[in-house]
């Protein structure tokens, strides 16, 4: 992924709610430039044998550069990866999930005729408010009790009659329709047109989702190259407690400016794809919207910068930004600092095909 984390942001006024934070997040411009998508259900053949645990060929297999698989991280990373990144030779994505014994990750394609987001709240026995916008709602910066640290996408199922909130989205991230359940009907001030803004504008809508949701997609998609479309489901994503997007947003935070307001990061999610492709994840995902976002103050060169085009200093890798993240949030186990290496020596071996390609375009 490439992910500009340059510029030091100024810290916000304290406050005792990330309410205000969330509230000023921007609508992303959406980039109109297209992106390739592969076909569904499509799996490129090789005729290399590949490793199970990190699916590269055996002979470049990561897990054995690993010295520490499975390192236990505190902090939960919940990678969402462009399906287009899923094959990359420099799909750094794969170091994390050897390497991290917390790790979730689940493939987003591009919209390219509709999708429908549907969110159900984690906990629907909860209570949102006595009427006025904002009475009994809880801080939104409390930190979770441990039990919340528990989340279980079937207690949505089980407990969840309707979603509180249902939306369509276009290509580039245009919400075409969307809707909220009759829990937030009498605190969402709205009339004529509903939006992601009027809903973040409700604090009983930010302290619900702070709570913790599961947000579900399904895409439209054509079946069998014909012009018939068919609605299936991408994925289903739980977002616990705690959780924060790794993403430069506007507004986004540092990790002092969470700190600063008594916020505890328990689950990163992370954009895992490059520049293009995670922005565009961003502005096709609005449900991102609902995250307080982290920035990192780094101006430092990627260890792919040779062999992947970088656009500036800043623009990380995957497992860069994660490995760095961890370290300032404060989650720093032992051995962590090798899984940079294990990037390191992937970059090497694509510097080495690229340079035998050279020797033997010149010998020709």
């Amino acid at each position: 992924m490439l992910v500009c984390f340059g510029g030091r942001i100024q810290t916000p006024t304290r406050t005792n709610s990330l309410y205000s934070i969330l509230k000023s997040l921007p609508s992303e411009t959406p980039n109109a430039s297209k992106t390739l998508m592969a076909a569904p259900g499509t799996q490129l053949k090789s005729k290399r044998p590949t490793c199970p645990s990190c699916s590269k060929p055996a002979s470049l297999c990561i897990c054995i550069r690993i010295r520490n698989p499975g390192l236990q991280n505190k902090v939960n990373i919940t990678i969402l990866q462009h399906s287009l990144e899923r094959k990359h030779a420099l799909n750094s994505a794969r170091i994390a999930r050897v390497g991290l014994q917390n790790v979730t990750l689940s493939t987003v394609s591009d919209v390219k005729f509709d999708a429908k987001f549907m969110i159900h709240l984690f906990d629907p026995g909860h209570d949102s408010g006595s009427g006025q916008d904002g009475e009994k709602s809880s801080d939104f910066y409390q930190v979770m009790d441990d039990k919340a640290d528990e989340f279980d996408a079937s207690h949505v199922t089980k407990g969840s009659k309707e979603p509180v909130i249902t939306c369509s989205v276009g290509k580039y991230g245009i919400v075409t329709n969307i809707s909220i359940g009759n829990v937030w009907m009498p605190h969402v001030q709205w009339k004529r047109r509903l939006s992601f803004d009027k809903i973040l504008a409700s604090k009983v809508a930010v302290d619900d989702l702070a709570k913790g949701f599961v947000v579900k997609k399904l895409q439209r998609r054509r079946v069998d190259g014909s012009e018939e479309l068919e609605e299936v489901e991408e994925f289903e994503v739980a977002v616990p407690p705690g959780s924060v997007l790794l993403f430069p947003s506007k507004n986004a935070l540092d990790v002092d400016g969470l700190k600063a307001m008594d916020f505890e990061a328990k689950n990163l999610i992370v954009l895992d794809g490059t520049w293009s492709k995670a922005r565009r994840m961003y502005c096709e995902n609005p449900w991102l919207r609902f995250l307080p976002h982290l920035k990192l103050d780094l101006d430092r060169l990627s260890l792919y910068s040779e062999v992947r085009q970088q656009p500036k200093a800043g623009y990380l890798s995957t497992i860069e930004s994660i490995v760095y993240a961890l370290e300032e949030i404060g989650d720093y186990p032992e051995g962590l600092d090798n899984l940079l290496g294990v990037f390191e020596s992937m970059v090497g071996d694509q510097r080495r095909f690229r340079n035998e390609r050279l020797s033997k375009l010149s010998s020709a």
